[in-house]
């Protein structure tokens, strides 16, 4: 299990890894996230800057890599949606341009992407890949990246206050042969680049929503009682709760059409519990659509079709 990055155990983002369980790392790679975090704990110390991040040329510091990103786009674009308990794995994707003498394909060249919660120089939290990313050169001075950012909400990564917008973070670090673990480490002769806001996405709580309506059939003109249930991961529980307070469209599809059409709007109310009532007009389909919030993602319950008779 890997343990929860808290703005209490550590000073400075990347520093975040050294306190996780290292994860596994590409085949080809001889560096460990612990290994990383002694260079950019370094970087940062002398820095004392946020967000675009150059390591000022001095004594027991990494030089200035010549390395930039642009591009960046997690999940495609979409946000991040973790439910209570399954692994969530999703793509991530950025360029990165760099002089012609870095090597790239070195075993000892890192290049990574995560995420974080919170400011640059004190997160909540921080999500990072399994893996680190592969860059693929397009030309001698770029290349493209592709990488994970791997969520695993039933193992106490995330908390309920963690749903929201998050900032992605990118570096690139050239070992150039130096052992982090030997006594003779020089990490002056270390390179390193970094972008502490390369990107944003929105990690959400997977949402549910249940639709019943009743009786059926039903005679025309009746009253029909249209209830059900708006819930959420809760990822401190590792259940799922109810949404309250929120605007749920009740719709309606008659039968023999395609297209749902607004009847009214309800308040979710204890446990996400939603109820109202229409007249039985005709057969068709009733259900609830959110809209969803920055926290929580859209969604819709499928139809319960109520025959009228």
């Amino acid at each position: 299990m890997r343990i929860r990055a808290t703005v209490a155990a550590v000073t400075g983002a990347l520093a975040l890894s050294a306190f996780a369980v290292p994860a596994a790392q590409a085949d080809d790679s001889a560096i460990s996230r612990a290994d990383v975090a002694k260079v950019l704990d370094s970087a940062h110390a002398v820095s004392g800057k946020s967000g675009a991040r150059i390591a000022a040329a001095e004594a027991d510091a990494p030089y200035a890599l010549d390395a930039s990103f642009s591009n960046v786009v997690v999940n495609g674009g979409k946000a991040i949606v973790a439910g209570t308990s399954k692994q969530v794995t999703v793509p991530t994707t950025f360029t990165l341009t760099h002089a012609a003498d870095v090597d790239i394909a070195a075993a000892d060249f890192v290049v990574d992407l995560e995420i974080y919660r919170g400011s640059y120089d004190s997160p909540d939290n921080y999500l990072f890949g399994d893996l680190y990313p592969t860059c693929t050169p397009v030309s001698t001075t770029v290349a493209s990246c592709k990488g994970t950012i791997d969520v695993r909400p039933g193992e106490e990564e995330l908390l309920n206050s963690d749903a929201g917008t998050w900032n992605a973070n990118a570096y690139a670090i050239a070992f150039n042969g130096q052992d982090p673990s030997a006594e003779d480490f020089d990490i002056t002769k270390v390179g390193y680049a970094e972008v502490a806001k390369a990107g944003t996405t929105k990690v959400q709580r997977f949402s549910k929503l249940t639709v019943n309506a009743s009786p059926e059939p039903v005679k025309k003109g009746k009253t029909i009682t249209v209830k059900g249930n708006l819930t959420r991961a809760n990822w401190e529980t590792n259940k799922y709760a109810g949404y309250t307070v929120q605007s749920v469209k009740l719709q309606f599809k008659k039968k023999g059409t395609s297209t749902y059409v607004d009847v009214k709007t309800v308040k979710s109310g204890s446990a996400g519990a939603l109820k109202t009532t229409v007249k039985a007009a005709a057969d068709g389909y009733f259900r609830y659509n959110f809209a969803g919030t920055t926290t929580t993602p859209a969604v819709k319950a499928a139809g319960d079709f109520v025959d009228v008779q």
